[in-house]
């Protein structure tokens, strides 16, 4: 039987040199918009040869064709802290895709939220390197499974999206084009921006979780990032598409973000083998022939990028099967609802229930007031995750056919917060839904739930809603961090992320004690702005004159704040439960680390136990304090108990040696902690390694 290579060059030599240059881009131009029938891109094949259309699509939420199974967004899938989670994510948004007649699925996103800031926050896994890593290996096996095709993004360093000297604020929920327009007032915009990362850097934050789905998930294809990396734009830079790939042994291909690709004789002669969208016409007949006759580039170029797609097509099956047929009707609604629902209810996460004023009790509950524009909105990002929900369960909805019969659902949009607060004062309980609003093409120009302003002020509002009712529950619906001036006022914090069109029920079922809370934050929540890593230095973001540089190092997210002893509002990893863990039998031999995780409390709930490991640190080589080298999510009955184990490999020792280019133990002690949180954490010993 032939190999994909050899059946990918017995095609190569079947085509016509018109026909090859023709595969080099896409032939839709608005796809890209979404819609019912629309493919976000698409490449038409070669009929004369029976080589098909291929077709991509978004997206990191699902295809933005139509109507489909709305999920809680990819950091509320981090928030889970869970592989099979992030499996069942991936599966359900590939074959979705697939449903809708696609080849290819633009997802998952997999930059690091280097600040919170990032209009993309909502999109990708969060701060954490390893988690991030755990989560897209386990996202992209299930998706490929399906016979989707996956496409991680966005290869590299897009870790921003710029910042509007205007009017960033004043973007609206759904609105995009309101923040494209943003680009050429935007400094440090995704455009044009230069980024400075040393080596180490790089491959101990960003790359790590591209390296891991080439490696360990066998992606099939990688999206290039419309920045600069060390001064060349990221879909012409040899040092990533070529040197960097090429040691992991990377074999899909390489397609650029829409409008990321510029130089045609650079990008041939490099590493980007498709340009998706013809709207911009790098790789479109009339540029690559100029780029032969002036011998910018020549056909070996041309013949070894579309061998690449050939070779990569063949792989993972595309050519061996019937066309994938759009058909929204084949979609299972109801099944794809339970999965959305579920990882929700893994993703909700607790963070302060003084008192226990959660769970509440139904039976005992005569009033409640819902209060708030994520009560009865439909929150999700813009952008290419913004899709269009089969249909939305609000929080409010969801409420009211929980309570008791009987029980009054007083309502209110938090537009007037008077208003608001004499509504609260009337119920036994106020829950107050707060959104933000994020979107890729602009970053947000504050922390707080007024940026953008779209929702009101939304801090005064919970401030004198929770001066009126003592028992006020604040359920955030955000992308990310978010400030929480008012944390010490209210009994009850709940992050519920950008829920997903089942979130309502989801929501209810926490707040009401039928599920605990799932989740666990997958990102620091600063105190203030001031705390955050690239704070009070424009060189590190948005950057000065475009160029940005990556100061701070490999100490990204909790570990800057436990590198700086900072507090933090909640720490990375933080989350309640409605029940009490205890570890214990905490043990370290040889590199196995065993604990015994005992629920102690009074009825059955969730934890995640997470490993952290401090390397030896000197003045050459700093280390953080801690770095998440494991974690494991345990489902516990009332008394019940678990052993959790984890081995560390050399690879959890190591760090990147800029001398060798490679990995290194380093000799030294190794404080091996356990425990529930990056600031909840017991040593379990140390490990000694040898120079």
């Amino acid at each position: 039987m032939l190999s994909p290579d050899q059946r990918a060059q017995l095609l190569l030599e079947a085509l016509t040199q018109d026909e090859k240059i023709d595969l080099l881009a896409g032939d839709e131009v608005t796809g890209v918009a979404g819609g019912e029938g629309k493919h976000t891109g698409t490449q038409n094949g070669v009929s004369r040869l029976g080589f098909p259309t291929i077709y991509y699509s978004d997206g990191p939420v699902g295809p933005r064709q139509g109507k489909v199974t709305a999920m809680p967004t990819p950091m509320a899938d981090a928030a889970a802290w869970d592989p099979k989670v992030a499996a069942a994510y991936g599966r359900q948004v590939a074959e979705e895709v697939r449903a809708k007649g696609n080849d290819v699925v633009y997802a998952p996103t997999i930059n690091l939220m280097r600040t919170p800031l990032n209009g993309r926050t909502f999109e990708a896994f969060g701060e954490d390197p390893f988690l991030v890593s755990r989560t897209a290996v386990a996202w992209v096996k299930a998706a490929q499974a399906t016979g989707v095709l996956v496409n991680i993004k966005h290869f590299a360093f897009n870790n921003q999206e710029g910042r509007s000297a205007c009017c960033a604020n004043m973007v609206k929920p759904g609105d995009q084009t309101a923040a494209i327009r943003q680009y050429p007032d935007m400094e440090g915009g995704r455009m044009k921006v230069n980024v400075t990362v040393d080596e180490r850097t790089m491959h101990e934050t960003e790359l790590m979780a591209f390296e891991a789905a080439v490696k360990e998930a066998h992606v099939a294809s990688i999206m290039c990032s419309y920045n600069k990396v060390h001064g060349v734009f990221a879909c012409e830079n040899d040092e990533l598409l070529k040197g960097i790939l090429s040691s992991w042994g990377f074999q899909g291909f390489v397609l650029s973000d829409y409008l990321a690709a510029h130089d045609t004789g650079p990008s041939l002669k490099g590493g980007l083998d498709f340009e998706p969208w013809p709207g911009f016409d790098v790789y479109g007949p009339a540029p690559v022939n100029a780029a032969l006759l002036s011998g910018d580039a020549s056909m070996t170029d041309v013949d070894r990028h579309v061998k690449q797609m050939l070779r990569t097509f063949f792989a993972y099956g595309v050519l061996d099967r019937d066309a994938y047929k759009d058909d929204t009707a084949s979609i299972p609604q109801k099944a794809h609802q339970n999965v959305a629902q579920h990882i929700e209810e893994q993703a909700i996460t607790l963070l302060k229930n003084r008192g226990r004023v959660l769970p509440l009790n139904a039976k005992k509950l005569k009033s409640v007031a819902v209060i708030g524009a994520g009560g009865d909105t439909f929150i999700t990002g813009g952008g290419s995750g913004n899709v269009t929900p089969f249909r939305y369960v609000s929080p409010r909805q969801a409420i009211a056919a929980r309570v008791a019969k009987g029980t009054k659902v007083l309502v209110d949009d938090g537009s007037d917060a008077a208003r608001a607060a004499g509504v609260a004062k009337q119920a036994d309980v106020a829950l107050v839904f707060t959104p933000d609003y994020q979107t890729e093409g602009v970053d947000r120009s504050c922390l707080s739930l007024e940026c953008p302003t779209a929702f009101g002020d939304q801090d005064g509002l919970i401030a004198q809603v929770a001066a009126a009712n003592k028992r006020t529950i604040v359920v955030l619906e955000t992308g990310g961090p978010v400030l929480t001036p008012w944390r010490a006022k209210v009994p009850g914090i709940v992050e519920a992320w950008y829920p997903g069109q089942e979130g309502g029920t989801a929501i209810a079922r926490m707040l009401f004690g039928d599920i605990d809370a799932g989740g666990r934050l997958p990102a620091t929540f600063p105190k203030s702005e001031a705390q955050l890593p690239t704070a009070g230095d424009p060189e590190k973001y948005p950057g000065v004159n475009n160029e940005e540089t990556y100061k701070e190092g490999v100490f990204l997210g909790y570990k800057w704040y436990d590198a700086h002893k900072l507090a933090p509002a909640f720490p990375f990893g933080f989350g309640l439960s409605y029940t009490s863990f205890k570890l214990d039998r905490l043990k370290l031999k040889g590199r196995t680390v065993t604990a015994r995780v005992r629920n102690i409390g009074r009825r059955a709930g969730s934890t995640v136990v997470q490993l952290y490991v401090g390397l030896p640190s000197s003045a050459a080589v700093p280390q953080p304090p801690r770095a998440l080298k494991g974690y494991r999510k345990l489902a516990l009955k009332r008394g019940r108990a678990a052993t959790v184990r984890f081995t560390l490999s050399d690879r959890a020792l190591s760090y990147w040696d800029t001398n060798a280019h490679d990995w290194r133990i380093a000799p030294g002690r190794y404080n091996v902690q356990l425990g529930f949180s990056s600031r909840n954490t017991r040593t379990v010993g140390t490990l000694t390694q040898a120079g």
